[in-house]
């Protein structure tokens, strides 16, 4: 058997309905673009606009990774730029594209502790 016989003996004889319909076909490729939608295209916009807002908030003092994995403060913002100078150490500086920057996870102010239970029971002095 060639791969033109298996075809033509699947095929449904002519002038006879599809099976399964139409209709059903095209329920699923909307919901599985709708499902797509929900889960990917939706947080990758979110992600990208969080982002942009980021790079255009830059200001001096922040702290920065760039996509090469150097870490830095920013030294100097000049409006209408895309570049900014990063201070790495000392006094070396670089200057950078905002696209490849990226929040110092480091930097991020960590929650507070909770401070620890008060117990109410006194410790008894050690008798010598």
């Amino acid at each position: 058997m060639n791969f033109l016989t298996l075809l033509q003996a699947a095929a449904p004889a002519a002038g006879s309905q599809p099976q399964g319909g139409g209709w059903s076909m095209w329920i699923m490729l909307i919901l599985i673009f709708a499902i797509m939608w929900l889960f990917m295209i939706r947080p990758q916009r979110k992600q990208q606009k969080e982002m942009e807002q980021f790079r255009n908030a830059l200001k001096k003092g922040d702290k920065v990774i760039t996509a090469g994995g150097i870490y830095g403060t920013i030294a100097e913002v000049k409006e209408g730029e895309r570049t900014v100078l990063l201070r790495v150490d000392g006094d070396v500086k670089l200057r950078v594209d905002k696209s490849s920057l990226q929040k110092d996870p480091a930097a991020a102010p960590a929650p507070a502790p909770a401070a620890p239970a008060k117990s109410e029971e006194k410790a008894e002095p050690e008798k010598k």
